[in-house]
C-alpha cells in the first residue's frame, strides 16, 4: 500500500507538528493514524538517560481494551534509545513494528514490566516509525477503490459522510440484471488492522479474472464498504468513531453517520426488488476465529457458512478454521442486523493480531475462492 506521509517530508527540527521534544531528539505525530496529542500525556524525553516516555490514552470511556500508538522518532544523531508506553486504565494489546520508510514494517523485541512495555529504538536523522501495526491510511483504501473502478463492471462512490464529514466509500459492481448481493464491510474498529490485511485480497479475489469469479459475478453483485470509520483511521482511536461509539453496537439503534449510511445503501437495494444473500464483516482480535449465526436461527440457506468454512478448514490440516456461532439481538452487531433483517447469514472474520501476514493473506484468498464455490450451490443442507 502506498503512504501519504514519507520520510523526505519531514526535516530535523523544522516547523512539524511534535508530540514533544527536546534539544536533539522529535517524537513526531504529523502524520495518519497517529496517535493524536489527546490521546496520549506525560510524554517526555531524557536525553541523559536516553529514554522516552509516552502515556497513551482512549478517545472515550468505557472502551474495549485496544491502546492503539503510532510515532515517528528523529534524533540529531545515531543513537539507541528506550521508548516507554504505559497505558491509562487499560493494558497492552499490539506488540511494537518499526519501519524506516511507512511501508515496510518489523516486529521488534520488547518487555513489559510492571504495565510498562519498554522498546529499544536505534534512532537518527532520518525518520523512525514505530507503530501497534502496520499502517493502513484512510488514502489507501481511496487508492485502492479508484484502481478497482477502471474496471468497467466496477464502480467506486461515497455513499455517505462520517461524523466529521470524511467520505464513506463503496466499491460495488454494476451490473443491473444480477439481483443478489454478497455485501463485505471493513474498518468499524480502527486498530484492526490484520482485518483489513485480510480484506483486500478477499475482495481482490472476489473482483478478479478467473473462472470462478467470473462466474459468481454473473449470479451475485458485490458491494464493498471496506473502511466504515475514517474519523477513527485518521485519528489513531482505539475503538470509537468521532462520537465515542463503537459502531459494531450501533446496529440496532442507527444513531451513527457511519452505520446510517450502510443501512440506507443495503434498504434501497431491498426495495428495488434486489436481495441480499450473505455478509462477511473483517476484523481483528487475539487469534483468528469466525463468529457466525446459529444455523437453527432461521434463515435462509441455514448451512451456508457451515458448507463454506468446513471446506476452507479441509484445505488446512495444520490450521483450525474456528466456528463460534451465537446471536444476541440486543448487542447491535452487524452480523445480527444482517441475520434479523435480511433473514440471511453474516459472519464476523476475526484474524489474530499476530497472525503471520503472509498466511492472512493465503486464508483469504482461499476464504474468496470457497465462499463462491459455497455460494453457488443449495445450501439447505450439509455437504
Amino acid at each position: 500500500m502506498k503512504r501519504i506521509v514519507t520520510s523526505a517530508l519531514l526535516t530535523l527540527f523544522a516547523a512539524s507538528s511534535f508530540a514533544c521534544q527536546s534539544n536533539k531528539i522529535q517524537l513526531l505525530n504529523d502524520f495518519p493514524n497517529a496517535t493524536s496529542d489527546a490521546l496520549m500525556t506525560n510524554c517526555v524525553i531524557d536525553e541523559q538517560n536516553k529514554r522516552i516516555t509516552v502515556k497513551l490514552l482512549p478517545e472515550n470511556k468505557p472502551i474495549n481494551n485496544s491502546p492503539w500508538y503510532a510515532f515517528q522518532l528523529i534524533s540529531e544523531k545515531p543513537q539507541e534509545i528506550t521508548l516507554t508506553l504505559t497505558v491509562e486504565d487499560g493494558t497492552h494489546r499490539y506488540h511494537p513494528k518499526v519501519s524506516h520508510d511507512g511501508e515496510s514494517w518489523q516486529a521488534v523485541d520488547y518487555q513489559v514490566v510492571d504495565d510498562k512495555m519498554n522498546v529499544k529504538l536505534n534512532i537518527g536523522p532520518k525518520t523512525t516509525w514505530i507503530a501497534g501495526q502496520e499502517l493502513i491510511t484512510n488514502q489507501d483504501y481511496v487508492d485502492w477503490g479508484n484502481e478497482l473502478s477502471q474496471f468497467e463492471f466496477i464502480d467506486h462512490k461515497v455513499i455517505g459522510k462520517s461524523v466529521k464529514g470524511k467520505p464513506i466509500y463503496q466499491i460495488i459492481t454494476n451490473q443491473p440484471a444480477v439481483k443478489q448481493w454478497l455485501v463485505v464491510l471493513g474498518r468499524q474498529h480502527p486498530p484492526e488492522v490484520t482485518g483489513a490485511m485480510a480484506l483486500f485480497p478477499f475482495v481482490d479475489t472476489l473482483l478478479g479474472n478467473s473462472e470462478l469469479a467470473r462466474y459468481f459475478r454473473q449470479q451475485y453483485n458485490i458491494v464493498i464498504v471496506p473502511n466504515m470509520n475514517p474519523d477513527g483511521v485518521e485519528l489513531g482511536f482505539w475503538r470509537h468513531n468521532a462520537n465515542g461509539v463503537d459502531l459494531n453496537r450501533d446496529w440496532n439503534k442507527f444513531k451513527q453517520p457511519e452505520v446510517i449510511a450502510v443501512d440506507k445503501l443495503l434498504t434501497e437495494l431491498v426495495a428495488r426488488g434486489d436481495k441480499v444473500a450473505m455478509a462477511v464483516d473483517f476484523h481483528s482480535t487475539h487469534k483468528d476465529i469466525f463468529y457466525t449465526m446459529p444455523n437453527d436461527y432461521g434463515v435462509q440457506q441455514p448451512y451456508l457458512v457451515n458448507n463454506w468454512l468446513n471446506k476452507l478448514d479441509s484445505q488446512y490440516p495444520d490450521f483450525n478454521v474456528i466456528q463460534k456461532p451465537g446471536n444476541n439481538p440486543q448487542m447491535g452487531v452487524f452480523k445480527q442486523y444482517v441475520a434479523d433483517k435480511f433473514d440471511v447469514h453474516a459472519i464476523t472474520y476475526e484474524m489474530g493480531d499476530n497472525t503471520d501476514r503472509s498466511f492472512i493473506d493465503k486464508l483469504a484468498k482461499d476464504a474468496a475462492n470457497t465462499l463462491m464455490q459455497t455460494m453457488l450451490k443449495n445450501n439447505e443442507k450439509l455437504h
